[in-house]
């Protein structure tokens, strides 16, 4: 029942203490029964005294000094109502108990015009919060577009009701509803009316000129938003959702906004949950190395790691900025988990030896290599001391020191691989497996295809085409290409990571492959330009070691199910200790030769590599 006391509760109180003395004189006159005389009298002031300290003590106790009264709706009205009800039959019980008298129409009286007086003051605090965003908005010049609302429930109605008091957090003006229900069909949300379903959004779009979409249906299926997204990407409106407003604290529901629709949505992939128990096991309270840790996918690791309660983080990485930044995000996170960073490279086997030394890790996810595809195909020697021998000598070192589980991150390129980089990631697969046979540490290497939004990736280079006004290349009209999230990749590496026995190669369910080009139109319509007049698509031809179709499995390879169903084994054969000796000695070699000799080398080391060569 505590009153938090500032200008504006000093305000509400000193307002009160008029209004009572003013219901109470305005009721007495109204109902013409005692006069002015009686005010002029010492009893007057004892009655209506009383009046006060009940109603400021029933306002008190029903938080009408605590609301933030710019979002007042029906729920404090019932509160005011409740508050000024309880205080006036408190009054007049007690002053009749005490002898006092006044005729019951006047605490009727009182009692309504005192509820009027308390609406009013309190409702006025939203009138001028609503003129401050009219004023904040005509100062900003906020753009209004003429807005179509997908989903007519709760989080539409919502969205509605805030664009049509114009609040700068939801730009738009609201002009038509749809919603697949057919019961709500015709009816008006905030007097918008509600004219068909997702089905009839271009026709709606060309019949209202409409500018904007808004997604207002978070409890939607995956497969129904991915529908609907289909549907609104191919108008030329801005395209934009809302989270599920259930979700949200209520303090937050009325400052929640809009945001763009991303790639991400477009892809209707169900989002992956780390199981913390299958998980917390290997990683709760042991030391955790990340080679690669400042890069997008072994950041991403970092994050995830962290959320299960490692002892401590270290990151390995030759570029100390990145590392440098997610250190300190990390500490900031959490705040009881020891973070280290270590500047250096994987070929340098003292200095990785010195990291292991240091720390003597439990676990290593080893996600450090080149992976730039068309680089390689330039700097093929490269690639291979950096994706074979560094991940040899990371593997080496593992078992040296006793690591309990040693993860390496590969790719779907190492699957029948057209360039350098895919069949050096194979070779990776080979060395990790070789090494299970025999070590007492568990390797496994997990599979995975593109991931949206990594360095060097499709989408941020078509975001920087786009903002340059184009033209947005593309290799292929008809490449494809599996993509899931860096979160997803990363929480599925560790899941794959706790259900590893040793020398499996999991794969990861990426979904359906997508076309690159329809990845590219679905980013210029999601940046409200259109395809072909706004910005141009230009093909420019597949480049060295560039797949049409990308695969996850090898001819011979066939997959066993676990107890994930996004994650799959290969159940390939391995290759002999032997055979992975005399491969390794053949590209030892290679590297101190020319370019030439380490493709053709490469190539009898990774039989299933079809070697491209450079123009």
């Amino acid at each position: 029942m505590g009153i938090q006391f500032n200008r504006r509760t000093a305000l509400l109180l000193l307002w009160d203490i008029a209004a009572t003395f003013l219901a109470y004189f305005l009721a007495s006159w109204l109902t013409d029964m005692l006069g002015e005389e009686v005010f002029v009298t010492h009893e007057i002031y004892f009655i209506v005294g009383t009046a006060v300290v009940v109603n400021l003590l029933s306002f008190a106790l029903f938080r009408l000094y605590n609301n933030l009264w710019e979002y007042a709706s029906i729920d404090e009205a019932l509160r005011i109502v409740l508050a000024v009800g309880l205080a006036t039959l408190v009054t007049a019980v007690f002053l009749w108990a005490i002898g006092q008298w006044f005729p019951i129409r006047i605490y009727f009286v009182s009692m309504i015009l005192m509820m009027a007086f308390a609406g009013f003051s309190r409702f006025a605090f939203r009138y001028a919060k609503n003129k401050k965003h009219d004023f904040v908005r005509d100062k900003r010049n906020i753009e209004r577009p003429r807005t179509l609302i997908v989903g007519a429930g709760e989080t539409g109605s919502m969205a509605i009701s805030r664009m049509s008091n114009k609040d700068p957090n939801m730009p738009g003006t609201p002009i038509v509803a749809v919603d697949d229900n057919p019961a709500k069909s015709g009816m008006r949300i905030h007097g918008v009316r509600v004219a068909g379903t997702s089905e009839d959004i271009e026709e709606l779009v060309d019949r209202y000129d409409i500018e904007q979409i808004v997604v207002a249906i978070p409890s939607a299926t995956i497969e129904q938003r991915k529908v609907i997204y289909n549907r609104c990407v191919q108008t030329d409106c801005l395209l934009r959702t809302l989270p599920n407003i259930r979700e949200l604290r209520v303090d937050e529901v009325n400052d929640v906004s809009l945001r763009e629709v991303d790639v991400a949505d477009l892809l209707g992939r169900e989002e992956i949950v780390l199981n913390t128990r299958l998980v917390c096991g290997y990683i709760s309270g042991k030391t955790i190395l990340v080679t690669g840790g400042g890069g997008s996918i072994g950041s991403e690791l970092c994050r995830q790691i962290c959320t299960v309660a490692p002892r401590r983080v270290v990151i390995f990485d030759m570029y100390e900025n990145d590392a440098y930044l997610l250190r300190g995000e990390l500490l900031r996170e959490y705040d009881d988990i020891d973070v280290d960073v270590e500047i250096g490279s994987v070929c340098d086997i003292d200095r990785l030896g010195d990291v292991f030394k240091k720390y003597h890790p439990n676990v290593v996810f080893h996600a450090a290599a080149h992976k730039h595809v068309p680089l390689m195909e330039i700097c093929p020697r490269e690639a291979i001391r950096n994706n074979v021998f560094g991940t040899l000598n990371a593997v080496t070192l593992a078992d040296q020191f006793g690591v309990d589980r040693f993860i390496f991150i590969s790719t779907d390129k190492a699957v029948n691989p057209t360039s350098v980089m895919g069949a050096t990631k194979r070779m990776g697969e080979m060395i990790v497996q070789h090494y299970a046979q025999e070590s007492k540490t568990v390797f496994a290497a997990v599979r995975f295809g593109n991931v949206l939004g990594s360095n060097g990736s499709v989408i941020p280079i078509f975001k920087k085409q786009i903002a340059e006004g184009g033209p947005v290349t593309v290799t292929h009209p008809d490449i494809e290409r599996f993509f899931m999230t860096i979160p997803e990749a990363s929480r599925l590496v560790i899941q794959a990571g706790g259900m590893a026995h040793g020398g499996e190669i999991f794969i990861l369910d990426m979904g359906e492959p997508v076309k690159i080009v329809d990845l590219a139109r679905s980013l210029i319509t999601l940046s409200g330009l259109r395809v072909g007049q706004d910005i141009q698509i230009e093909f420019t031809g597949l480049r060295p070691g560039e797949k049409m179709y990308e695969e996850l499995l090898m001819d011979e390879e066939e997959t066993l199910p676990t107890k994930m169903r996004s994650i799959m084994i290969s159940t390939g054969k391995s290759v002999g200790f032997e055979e992975v000796e005399t491969k390794l000695a053949m590209l030892h070699e290679a590297i101190s030769q020319d370019d030439e000799t380490a493709l053709q080398t490469l190539g009898r080391a990774v039989p299933t590599y079809t070697v491209t060569k450079n123009e």
